[in-house]
């Protein structure tokens, strides 16, 4: 007797070609005055689907402990998963090869004016803009910790280490990631057979 045949996994969308890997990854950089995560968050997990909620703090995660800006990390990583080092120049590239034009033309435009009191006071308006949107992808991504093995109020106590290190007493990046990074991955690393059992 033949047995039915097994259901197909799902297909997760992925980029079709290092084109669209390109594509994407301009649009989204495009669209990224005052902050990209919650762009990115938003494109990357929500409208196209490469990465699920928990893959993007995973690899957001990795982005910010590497030299560079974060988003072209995390588009060399996503490039390079999809289509090798071919797909990680076209991520990068797509990062910063429009990105790069607007920004040399914003630059001789605002040293033009640069004195003009109110595009001083509209900057300042804009870093506000940039704090909303990181602190609001914070929170959409915060669900995700109920699946992280070290649970939610852990992880809160973590998150909550980072910001008095780096807000209230003020120490350099460096160690923070170092000191705080460095025992959330060794806790991780104990609790992950628990959590695989």
């Amino acid at each position: 007797m033949i047995s039915p045949p097994e259901a197909l996994p799902e297909q997760r969308p992925q980029p079709q070609s290092l084109a669209d890997l390109f594509l994407s990854f301009t649009i989204l950089a495009l669209q990224g005055f005052g902050g990209v995560l919650a762009v990115v968050q938003h494109e990357l997990v929500e409208k196209k689907r490469w990465l699920t909620r928990e893959e993007f703090v995973e690899d957001w995660a990795v982005a910010q402990t590497l030299p560079g800006p974060n988003v072209v990390n995390l588009a060399l990583m996503i490039g390079s998963r999809y289509f090798g080092w071919r797909g990680a120049l076209a991520g990068v590239a797509g990062m910063l090869v429009c990105p790069l034009i607007v920004v040399l033309c914003l630059a001789l435009v605002y040293t033009r004016f640069a004195g003009d009191p109110q595009v001083a006071g509209a900057l300042r308006g804009m870093g506000a803009v940039a704090a909303g949107l990181i602190t609001a992808t914070g929170l959409k991504l915060a669900p995700a910790l109920r699946r992280h093995p070290l649970g939610v109020p852990l992880s809160v106590a973590l998150a909550l280490a980072c910001f008095a290190g780096i807000a209230l007493a003020r120490l350099p990046l460096v160690y923070v990631l170092f000191g705080v990074g460095g025992l959330a991955c060794v806790l991780t690393y104990r609790k992950l057979p628990e959590a695989a059992a």
